[in-house]
């Protein structure tokens, strides 16, 4: 067996970024396709008759039930399979059923589709982290890291200024009328159309080839894959340092997900802007200074490393924690909707930093053959707390803390609170045991065959 995998030369450098370019595409329009309903809140519970907790519950937990569970199995996959298909097959399903989410006419159809959805983008991100790991040596992973994660911000953005044109467009008609379908409203016309890239998506990425692995733990045996157990024992032996590194970054993934979800509908009721106002102005934001935190996010932390900064991923997290904290509550807070715009500048910009550096944290200290499966459970956490608890928390507290849709505004600031503080703390409490974690690493008796490494 050659436990010398890293011999073999990185792809080219431009073929290399080229990857990251079409992967990154596919990240966009998963985000595209997931955020598109924060626009439609309005008219969803309008048509549906439901209330912000069950628009919460469409946004966050009808996608992450199936997005949280297949993501396991699907980690486990792209330790083993060709990651390039796994990815294609998603992207099909994700559009698909998004298309399908038009076809709503209840809470529970709509439920069950973005459901659907879910399970589709189940399979980006561990063989996307995988294969970029695979692609770029250690020193330029965290930027290429930040670029394909900027997907999310440019996604959500895009998802905002596409769905602002779409609903404008749609709702100028009075009927609309598909074939084989009949009439629908303006909003479920938007999941149409916006489920339709991601076809064009899948065509690219098949001209995407499988990377050669490398970072293998030695493990002295004839295929270098881990069983599951001792996948889990190589988690659990590390618990402080990937409980930390997970929550943390989890909560910062909060804190994003509740501003996205329900900053549109704070200006639709606090300030009586349309859909479509709030969607092009915060939609640029979201764009331009989102992307750009996550770029600058990665960079700090490739120049931390630099100075020796082994836990330069938590350091350039709990600057995110702080700055979001402090800009968004102001923000939300202000009478004047300029004011309020000019501020969530600095808070978009710092939810952006820890985008990318929360996986790039999890490929630093993780073996090749379990990677996909640390970045599966890593999204596991997030998700569940992410996508779940960031709509749910400000909608608790909006339907049961002040109990009146209009103070929407305060739930937003005492949710960025809360999760803000928190994510802080546990990123501080989780810097020494990643710094142990990144020394074993490196070691070079980690390189060697060392069963202790993986048994219990």
């Amino acid at each position: 067996m050659n436990n010398n995998n890293n011999d073999v030369a990185y792809p080219n450098p431009v073929y290399a970024w080229y990857v990251v370019a079409i992967l990154f595409l596919a990240y966009t329009v998963s985000f595209i396709d997931r955020q598109i309903m924060t626009l439609l809140i309005e008219p969803i519970k309008r048509d549906l008759q439901i209330n912000d907790t069950m628009i919460s519950l469409l946004h966050g937990l009808a996608f992450v039930i199936f997005y949280t569970i297949m993501s396991i199995p699907l980690g486990r996959l792209a330790d083993k399979k060709n990651r390039k298909l796994i990815i294609c097959i998603g992207i099909f399903i994700w559009s698909f059923m998004t298309a399908v989410c038009g076809l709503a006419k209840t809470f529970w159809t709509l439920f069950a589709a973005r459901i659907g959805v879910g399970v589709g983008e189940a399979s980006l991100s561990p063989s996307a982290y995988s294969m970029i790991a695979d692609y770029f040596p250690t020193e330029k992973r965290s930027f290429a890291v930040s670029l394909y994660s900027m997907g999310i911000f440019f996604g959500s953005g895009m998802a905002y200024i596409a769905g602002g044109a779409v609903v404008q467009m749609a709702s100028q008609s009075s009927e609309i009328i598909l074939p084989l379908i009949g009439e629908i409203r303006p909003w479920q016309l938007t999941f149409f159309i916006v489920g339709i890239p991601g076809l064009i998506v899948v065509a690219l990425m098949s001209t995407v080839k499988e990377p050669y692995r490398r970072d293998l733990l030695a493990v002295g045996t004839g295929d270098n894959h881990l069983s599951i157990r001792a996948t889990i024992n190589y988690l659990v032996q590390r618990w402080q340092t990937y409980t930390t590194l997970i929550i943390g970054f989890s909560l910062m993934a909060t804190l994003s997900y509740g501003f996205f979800t329900w900053i549109p509908s704070m200006f639709i009721r606090t300030f009586s802007w349309t859909a479509t106002d709030i969607a092009y102005r915060f939609g640029l934001i979201v764009l331009v200074f989102g992307t750009s935190g996550i770029v600058y996010g990665g960079v700090l932390a490739d120049k931390l490393l630099a100075k020796g900064k082994q836990d330069a991923f938590f350091r350039v997290a709990m600057i995110a924690a702080v700055g979001v904290t402090g800009f968004g509550v102001t923000a939300v807070l202000l009478p004047n909707p300029t004011w309020v715009l000019i501020l969530l500048v600095p808070t978009v910009f710092f939810l952006g930093f820890a985008v990318g550096t929360g996986p790039a944290a999890m490929n630093y200290i993780t073996p090749n053959q379990i990677r996909g499966q640390g970045i599966a459970v890593f999204y596991f956490i997030l998700n569940i707390l992410g996508l779940f608890l960031g709509p749910l928390l400000v909608a608790s507290f909006t339907d049961y803390v002040f109990k009146d849709p209009l103070y929407l505004r305060y739930s937003v600031a005492a949710f960025t609170i809360l999760v803000g503080t928190s994510a802080f703390a546990i990123l501080w409490a989780g810097m020494k045991p990643y710094r142990h974690s990144v020394d074993e690493f490196f070691s070079r008796e980690y390189k060697q065959v060392n069963p202790s490494i993986i048994s219990a």
